[in-house]
C-alpha cells in the first residue's frame, strides 16, 4: 500500500467493555481501510474476540463509538451489523448441516412465488450465482454438512459477499483447514482485497499474517498495544520478533522448544481396535512421559479412534490396556474413574456448559473429590480451580464469569483445566489448538 491512506471503511473509537470485574477492552481505537487485510494478533484473552463481537453486533460496548463509511452506527444485533455491511466468519461455522448449500445461502431471504410458496428453482439459481462470485463450483443441492470445513467456509463467504458486506471478519479461519484448503482461502482473500473489501484477519499463525496482512494490530490484556505497517522498510520494518514482543511484553529468544524425553513404561496399549463405519483395525502404544501424534486428513478416523479408546463410542473389537490392565470404559464417567481424560474437537458441543461459570465448568467432573460427609468444601474447591487457572494463565477474576463470555482460546483452557483437575494418567487431545 502506498500514497495517502484511503478513508476507513470501519472505525472504532474509545471502545471499552467489562464483564463483571473483568475488563475485556480498555479504550481501544481501530480502523480498517478499503482493499486492506488488517490482521489482529494477541495471546488468548487479549481482547480480540470481544472487539469482533462488538463490531458484529453480538456485544454492545460500555463506552466508545463505531463508524462505517464515515457515519456513526449503533450495532445492537448481528442483523444491524450485516445491514451496515459487516459480516463475520466464525471459527465455529454458522451453517446448518442438514440443510442444502442453497438453503443455507438463502436462510432469512428465501425466494417465494406469490409471496407464499418457496421457489426452489430460483433459490438454486441464486445459490449458483452467489457461489460463482467467489469462484466456487459447489452443488447447491448438496447437504452442507457433507462438505469439508474449508468448503463450508467458502459458502459462508459467498453469502457475505452476496449481501454486499463492506467489511469481512475472519476469526482463525485456517484452524481446521488442510494446506490446500488454506491456499484456496488465501486466494479468495486476495480477490476480495482487490475488489476493495476491508478484511479483518484474526490469527495466531505468524506465517499467515506475513503472507496476507497489510497492517497488523496487537492486543494485550484488553489494550491495543500498537499497529504496524507490514510494508514498511528500513528502520520501520517489522519482524516476527517485534510482534511477539508486543504480544507478551518481553523479549523471547526461542519461540518453540522441543526437549526430547525418553519414554518410560507402556502406559496405553491398543491392539486391533475396531469400531463402526469401518474404523480400524488400529494398534499403537503410548509410553509414560511421551507425546504421540495421530495425524490424517479430515474423515481419516483420528477422532473416531480417540472416542473408541475413551469409551465415548462402542468398540467392535480389539484390546485396550492402561498400565497393563484392561480399559473397557463404557462411557466418559468410567474413563475418568480409570484415569483417562479427553479434550474433544468441539468444545462448545461436547465439553462446555456455556451458561455456567468458569468455576463450575472446571470442577464439574471432580466435585466428589471436594465433598466430605455430603458437604461440598467450597473454599478448597475454589483454591484448586484457581490453581489450574493460574497454571493455564487464565485471569483469576474470570472464575465467576459465564464461560460463553471468554474468548475461544480461554474456553479451551477451561476444558483443559477440568482435565488437569482430574489428574489423568492418560490425556487425549483432539485438535487442541482449534
Amino acid at each position: 500500500m502506498s500514497g495517502t491512506p484511503a478513508a476507513p471503511l470501519l472505525e472504532v473509537s474509545g471502545i471499552s467493555k467489562r464483564f463483571g470485574a473483568t475488563r475485556a477492552l480498555s479504550d481501544v481505537s481501530f480502523d480498517v481501510r478499503p482493499g486492506e487485510v488488517h490482521a489482529l494478533m494477541g495471546e488468548n484473552g487479549a481482547g480480540k474476540s470481544t472487539l469482533m463481537k462488538i463490531i458484529s453486533g453480538n456485544y454492545q460496548p460500555d463506552t466508545g463509538t463505531i463508524g462505517i463509511g464515515g457515519s456513526p452506527v449503533a450495532l445492537s444485533s448481528p442483523r444491524d451489523a450485516m445491514a451496515a455491511g459487516v459480516a463475520i466468519i466464525h471459527q465455529e461455522l454458522n451453517t446448518i448441516p442438514e440443510m442444502t448449500v442453497a438453503e443455507n445461502l438463502a436462510t432469512g431471504a428465501e425466494p417465494t412465488r406469490f409471496g407464499v410458496l418457496l421457489d426452489r428453482r430460483a433459490m438454486r439459481q441464486q445459490a449458483r450465482e452467489k457461489l460463482a462470485r467467489v469462484g466456487a463450483d459447489i452443488d447447491p443441492d448438496r447437504p452442507i454438512g457433507r462438505l469439508s470445513v474449508g468448503m463450508q467456509q467458502v459458502v459462508e463467504i459467498a453469502r457475505a459477499v452476496a449481501e454486499d458486506a463492506k467489511v469481512l471478519v475472519l476469526d482463525e479461519p485456517t484452524a481446521s483447514l488442510s494446506k490446500s484448503e488454506s491456499e484456496h482461502l488465501f486466494g479468495l482473500i486476495r480477490s476480495m482485497r482487490t475488489a476493495g473489501m476491508g478484511l479483518i484477519y484474526i490469527s495466531h499463525r505468524m506465517e499467515e499474517v506475513w503472507e496476507l496482512a497489510d497492517r497488523v494490530t496487537v492486543f494485550r490484556d484488553g489494550k491495543l498495544i500498537g499497529t504496524r505497517d507490514m510494508h514498511a522498510q528500513g528502520a520501520d520494518r517489522v519482524t516476527p520478533d517485534d510482534i511477539v514482543k508486543m504480544m507478551v511484553g518481553r523479549e523471547i529468544s526461542d519461540l518453540y522448544t522441543h526437549d526430547r524425553q525418553g519414554g518410560g513404561d507402556v502406559r496405553l496399549s491398543v491392539r486391533d481396535l475396531t469400531g463402526a463405519r469401518g474404523i480400524g483395525p488400529v494398534s499403537f502404544d503410548v509410553r509414560a512421559g511421551e507425546v504421540v501424534g495421530m495425524v490424517g486428513l479430515i474423515g481419516a478416523g483420528r477422532t473416531e479412534v480417540a472416542r473408541l479408546v475413551y469409551g465415548a463410542d462402542r468398540r467392535s473389537g480389539g484390546v485396550v490396556e492402561l498400565d497393563g490392565r484392561p480399559l473397557n470404559a463404557r462411557g466418559p464417567a468410567e474413563a475418568i474413574r480409570a484415569g483417562v481424560g479427553l479434550l474433544p474437537e468441539s468444545r462448545k458441543d461436547q465439553a462446555l456448559f456455556l451458561d455456567m461459570s468458569v468455576r463450575d465448568n472446571v470442577s464439574v467432573s471432580t466435585l466428589g473429590d471436594y465433598t466430605s460427609g455430603g458437604v461440598l468444601r467450597g473454599r478448597r474447591l475454589l483454591s484448586a480451580v484457581r490453581g489450574v487457572m493460574q497454571q493455564l494463565k487464565v485471569r483469576a477474576n474470570a472464575v465467576d464469569l459465564e464461560s460463553r463470555a471468554l474468548s475461544g482460546g480461554n474456553q479451551q483452557k477451561v476444558v483443559l483445566g477440568r482435565l488437569l483437575l482430574q489428574r489423568p494418567r492418560l490425556l487425549i487431545l483432539d485438535e487442541p489448538t482449534r
